[in-house]
């Protein structure tokens, strides 16, 4: 194991992102675009925002694979 990530390791949260992701995915109710999409027509959220969502919306996919 690379000594630099036995030293962090001890720093980093016990649930790792996939796993919180996971649990964030059964939980969630609804339609991931038209949620983010009334955020953008109620103005919670600006264009730019919105933009950027779906950026990493679209990263997160490729990591993925999916």
């Amino acid at each position: 194991m690379n000594p630099l990530f036995q030293q962090m390791r001890p720093m980093m949260p016990q649930n790792n992102v996939m796993q919180r992701f996971m649990q964030f995915r059964q939980q969630f109710q609804g339609d991931p675009r038209q949620q983010v999409q009334q955020l953008l027509n109620s103005g919670k959220i600006s264009q730019q925002q919105y933009n950027q969502a779906v950026q990493m919306a679209n990263q997160f996919r490729q990591m993925l694979n999916m």
